[in-house]
């Protein structure tokens, strides 16, 4: 039961987080009058976006180190 309490904690945690960045990568987008990240010149480079996709993976895995199968 407790592991499953501290699961939930890291859960929690974790989607926390993602939460945050969709909202900081929503305001950025809103910011450049943009509806997407592909239509910004700086995709590839932008660190808002690159902290989006670290906090999803984050979210996925609950910081467990690994890959995905899909």
């Amino acid at each position: 039961m407790v592991r499953r309490v501290r699961m939930q904690e890291e859960k929690d945690k974790f989607d926390a987080h993602l939460e945050n960045m969709i909202k900081t990568l929503q305001e950025c987008q809103e910011k450049h009058s943009l509806k997407s990240c592909f239509e910004c010149e700086m995709l590839l480079e932008c660190e808002t976006r690159k902290n989006y996709v670290n906090a999803v993976y984050l979210s996925m895995s609950k910081g467990a180190e690994g890959g995905f199968d899909f």
